[in-house]
């Protein structure tokens, strides 16, 4: 019963992550939103994997997580840099060639 609980509280937090995901204002609020939706998933995923009696589902949680991880670094770079493909050069520098 208490990790339906926390099943259910995971969920709320879902939801609260999304609406700001949806909302902003800004782009780096959305992308911290994106980034909690994906942590909470992880969670809820776990919470799961214990409910159902499936270890094999913590793998699962856990190449989600880094997939998450990854994925907010690459999307900052985006929006950092303005590519993929800098040097370590502002997305100013490199449009002004």
């Amino acid at each position: 019963m208490m990790y339906a609980a926390a099943a259910i509280a995971i969920l709320i937090t879902l939801g609260l992550a999304l609406t700001r995901a949806l909302l902003g204002p800004t782009v780096y609020d959305r992308i911290a939103a994106v980034n909690m939706f994906g942590t909470k998933t992880v969670l809820l995923i776990a919470v799961l994997a214990f409910m159902s009696g499936r270890a094999d589902l913590l793998d699962i949680a856990i190449v989600y997580a880094l997939i998450n991880f990854i994925g907010v670094v690459a999307v900052l770079k985006l929006v950092e840099h303005g590519n993929f493909f800098t040097d370590g050069k502002s997305a100013d520098e490199v449009n002004k060639k």
